[in-house]
């Protein structure tokens, strides 16, 4: 079954969320202090991952193009407008105080940004292998624990982005062999995985509050990088 790792994932998150309830009610300045806590450790993480390639020029070009895209669809709007909805639903029904939108998105960023996510998704579909899945879904409850302490119950929501995502890529995968080479396939991941790094630091850097980056907008320079790598390589080919 392809779609089993995407939703223990989904799974993980919910899980991960509804523990944190119970440890949302400590005081304000515990939250902010556990808050740069967790962005230090998201920039830490990206850092890690952006080294993965050393393709810069691949890294930049998809960034470029992904940040064009992104910001004439303006997707960082609408996905904030969707968590504000969200969040007016949610409010009406329970006149939650937490900020529901604000946890949607960043979680959703979070767990949908990454090698695992990706690689983990392709496992399943490819070889019906689920373990990468596996682990990243005992993560992700764990950062869904510690960040619905400090942003609520909004970050159950991005169990749906990301079941959708994984499972999109899971389906994908079965059929992937037929359009790309194994080799090929090994150079995207380890340019989409450095240029999705760099979006986690972005996120991490808007958690301690350093910048505000659109970081959504950024988000088709995931697919772009495929573009781009594969007029990279039939660059290489012809020098």
């Amino acid at each position: 079954m392809e779609l089993l790792g995407p939703i223990v994932n989904g799974f993980g998150i919910v899980v991960g969320t509804l523990i944190g309830l119970f440890f949302s009610r400590i005081p304000e300045r515990f939250k902010e202090t556990v808050m740069s806590g967790i962005g230090l450790t998201v920039i830490l993480i990206g850092l890690s991952m952006s080294m993965t390639s050393d393709r810069i020029v691949v890294i930049l070009l998809s960034l470029l193009t992904g940040a064009i895209i992104g910001e004439l669809f303006d997707i960082d709007e609408k996905l904030n407008r969707l968590g504000g909805f969200i969040e007016a639903k949610f409010k009406s029904n329970t006149q939650s105080e937490s900020k529901i939108a604000e946890g949607f998105v960043t979680a959703s960023l979070i767990f949908v940004i990454g090698a695992l996510a990706v690689v983990g998704a392709l496992d399943s579909g490819l070889r019906g292998d689920h373990e990468v899945l596996y682990t990243k879904s005992f993560l992700d409850g764990f950062v869904a624990l510690v960040l619905t302490t400090t942003l609520g119950i909004g970050v159950i929501f991005a169990a749906i982005p990301v079941l959708l995502y994984e499972g999109g890529i899971a389906l994908f995968a079965t059929q992937i062999d037929r359009f790309v080479s194994e080799s090929f396939l090994d150079l995207f991941i380890e340019d989409m995985t450095s240029t999705g790094g760099l979006l986690i630091v972005a996120i991490g850097l808007n958690l301690i509050k350093v910048t505000n980056i659109r970081v959504a907008n950024l988000l088709p320079s995931l697919i772009t990088v495929g573009f781009i790598l594969y007029a990279y390589t039939q660059i290489e080919l012809l020098f």
